[in-house]
């Protein structure tokens, strides 16, 4: 089993701290700003606009990784969390995680959705693997498969954006994070045309990390940063599902 501590290349900046400690085995991917900035986002979706004391919360995280954001949800009362994630190891590190925290998470192996087709959920939380590549091969094993999204950022990430919709009860919502690499725009569009009202509700800025800054010349000659640019923006997207089919 691997503690994660703060690691100088993952701490996250001001104003992203992490929520709790995080324990993860060989082979899951540390968590990082991205997960604790939607993290910040998620507690709050939580406990302003819950789903009232008759019934729990019923949350679904995407992608669960080490289930960082499952152990948040988990945390806030009357909640009842489901971690899904195509990793034996992940999902393993999410009940470790869970566990020490003592807070009760459902683990579920398989590709999204699929694992929980036919469920309905209030809240569905993601943190898909985003960062550009130099083809849309994506990676079967390994941590890359954590971050590796295709060409554009967008293979995950827009199957994210087609499924979650068909899970979620009317009036749910969906959280994800990206970066802003990705076009946020292009996520809103894509979730406007499942009927979802969309919009980013949290940016924050921060220094690429280890990944981005050795892709970074990629970047560059692809147009997607400037030739000095040293920084990216992650962004959160929420959505609501309409409580009535659009006219």
């Amino acid at each position: 089993m691997t503690t994660v501590a703060p690691d100088p290349r993952h701490t996250p900046a001001p104003g992203v701290r992490p929520h709790h400690r995080v324990f993860r085995v060989p082979g899951v991917y540390p968590v990082q700003r991205d997960t604790w900035l939607l993290a910040d986002v998620l507690r709050d979706e939580l406990t302003d606009h819950g789903c009232g004391a008759d019934r729990p919360c019923r949350v679904l995280e995407l992608g669960a990784g080490a289930g960082a954001l499952s152990v948040v949800a988990a945390g806030v009362a009357n909640t009842d969390v489901t971690a899904v994630d195509l990793s034996r190891r992940a999902l393993l590190s999410t009940r470790i995680n869970a566990a020490r925290h003592g807070r009760r998470v459902r683990t579920r192996r398989g590709d999204l959705t699929a694992p929980v087709a036919g469920e309905r959920f209030d809240v569905v939380v993601s943190n898909p693997p985003y960062v550009p590549t130099a083809t849309d091969d994506l990676p079967e094993h390994g941590l890359a498969r954590a971050f590796d999204g295709g060409r554009d950022g967008r293979l995950v990430l827009d199957r994210v954006c087609a499924e979650a919709p068909r899970v979620l009860r009317p009036g749910g919502r969906l959280l994800v994070v990206h970066s802003a690499f990705n076009d946020p725009a292009v996520t809103i569009a894509r979730l406007r045309e499942q009927g979802m009202d969309a919009e980013v509700v949290a940016r924050h800025e921060h220094p690429f990390g280890p990944v981005l800054t050795a892709r970074a010349a990629m970047l560059r000659e692809r147009g997607l940063v400037a030739e000095d640019q040293t920084t990216e923006e992650l962004v959160v997207v929420r959505a609501v599902r309409p409580t009535r089919p659009r006219s």
